[in-house]
């Protein structure tokens, strides 16, 4: 008995040696679950969310890690801080061609549009009043409060002052913009669009500029602008142009202008990614006919074939078909 116990002990100390060894040799072995690292637009979270989920039914093994923040919060991760990132998802595509191509990203596929809008409440003041013609009447009645997100780190912010821009030119009402702005503290003005559904909730404001996406996300009420200045209209790209005001640039002090155009979303890996092979397949899956569906379903416009920008030869194989 004593023996068998021994030779059990032997056994089992060269499987645990064996396995270790193992390891060791080919390191992926101990790795129980493959990881997608994944920085996003916050206006893409839900989306991203449900097509993880759906993604994860396929390949149960990976396990999908989402970052949310403002797009050109995002890019500086990537550029500044170096964080490991295997995919980059933006509002606006020329967060991408700006801010990362060519030194960090070689291509930028551009896969959904979206338009601004104006989220509140069913108890914001003058609620019951409020619809697409006056709604800057209203915003500028005394007490109301309003916010949008920050210029120089979300595109959702520099898009809501375009926005204002065009009002002034499409309504005639001279000096709107600055008054728009002269209203809107800097207390209500946040990093991301969605940081600011938590204070519209708790009823620290009563508007907020966000993208129509993200009000049907949310399930919350919001006036749907004019195609002529909610920037989601391809046909109004013309009078889209007309607006411009200038942000931060990639270096400190360094300054960028941009333009009114209409709303388009970008996609890329950047070059270091960790696990190329498995950000190429879930973007597969993302301009696929199941993530296309699961956009749609979001409120956002799925553009098929998706475009691309920077230099397309670069783009993996499997996502040509995909792409024009």
């Amino acid at each position: 008995m004593k023996k068998t116990g021994f030779f059990k002990e032997i056994a089992l100390m060269l499987l645990i040696g064996f396995v270790c060894a193992a390891f060791a040799a080919f390191p992926s072995l101990a790795r129980a679950r493959e990881k997608i690292i994944i920085f996003n637009a916050g206006s893409l979270s839900i989306p991203l969310k449900e097509m993880s989920e759906a993604f994860n039914k396929l390949y149960p093994n990976v396990e999908v890690l989402r970052e949310a923040a403002g797009s050109r919060v995002c890019a500086r991760k990537i550029t500044d801080l170096k964080k490991p990132c295997d995919i980059m998802a933006s509002a606006d595509y020329s967060v991408i061609d700006n801010l990362l191509i060519p030194d960090h990203a070689s291509w930028d596929i551009h896969f959904a549009t979206n338009e601004m809008a104006i989220m509140y409440r069913p108890d914001s003041k003058h609620a019951k009043e409020i619809n697409s013609a006056n709604w800057y009447k209203i915003l500028l009645e005394k007490g109301v409060q309003y916010g949008h997100s920050d210029p120089n780190a979300d595109p959702c912010g520099y898009r809501t002052l375009l926005t204002w821009q065009l009002a002034e030119k499409y309504l005639k009402v001279p000096g709107l913009y600055k008054k728009l702005v002269a209203n809107c503290p800097i207390e209500n003005v946040r990093p991301k669009e969605t940081d600011l559904i938590a204070l519209l909730e708790s009823g620290q404001l009563d508007y907020v500029f966000i993208y129509r996406s993200v009000c049907e996300q949310h399930h919350m009420p919001c006036v749907r602008l004019p195609d002529q200045i909610n920037l989601g209209s391809p046909a109004s790209a013309d009078f889209y142009r007309q607006a411009s005001l200038r942000i931060s640039g990639k270096k400190p002090g360094e300054f960028v202008a941009v333009k009114g155009a209409p709303m388009v979303y970008g996609l890329t890996i950047p070059k270091d990614a960790p696990d190329r092979q498995w950000a190429v397949k879930y973007l597969a899956f993302v301009l696929g006919p199941q993530g296309r569906a699961i956009m749609e379903k979001n409120g956002q416009h799925a553009i098929y074939p998706a475009g691309v920008s920077g230099d397309p030869a670069q783009v993996p194989p499997e996502l040509k078909p995909l792409v024009k």
